[in-house]
């Protein structure tokens, strides 16, 4: 059960690191622009897929207080401050390193998985209650739609720039 999370987790470093490379290339101004998209600015987007990792992260980590593997992997990503608003070029480049540990993070909890773990009951709050839980599964899945969700924003706004940033498949090298 676990190699396609782990296939997701990979996918997801990957292309995370595409995408703060071609931000990287932009002038900070193009980078912090209004446009458009509920997180306002590219650098917003990018913002939010990693705050996004780091928050499912710290929920699987209550979900499985007993597996010392997944307290270690998830610590490097918990309690990072992600700052708000248009960032600095400095603001941005210390953006790298932070996305680095949580995408990293999660590649080494899915690693730090065991097949029971996956039925994990993880608490939630945005389902008004009903369910209180879904399975760690479901939730690592949730992760995945929401960070593809938000790089397909990214990439739309990117193909409006008439800048190449073609990350949308599944490398073949991901396979173990």
């Amino acid at each position: 059960m676990k190699e396609p999370y782990h296939i997701h987790a990979r996918y997801n470093r990957q292309n995370n690191k595409t995408i703060y490379t071609i931000l990287d290339a932009l002038p900070n101004e193009e980078r912090e622009k209004e446009r458009g998209s509920y997180y306002s600015s590219l650098s917003g987007l990018y913002r939010h897929i990693l705050g996004g990792t780091s928050y499912f992260l710290s929920l699987f980590k209550d979900a499985l207080p007993n597996n010392a593997g997944v307290q270690k992997a998830v610590a490097p990503a918990l309690g990072q401050a992600i700052p708000e608003g248009p960032l600095s070029a400095a603001q941005w480049k210390a953006l790298e390193g932070q996305g680095d540990r949580a995408d990293t993070a999660l590649v080494d909890f899915v690693s730090a998985l065991k097949d029971e773990d996956f039925q994990a009951p993880v608490k939630v709050e945005w389902y008004g209650g009903n369910p209180a839980s879904t399975p760690l599964y479901f939730m690592l899945e949730q992760l995945h739609s929401h960070n593809t969700h938000h790089r397909g924003q990214i990439s739309q706004i990117l193909d409006e720039l008439k800048i190449d940033n073609d990350y949308s498949g599944i490398d073949i090298a991901l396979l173990p």
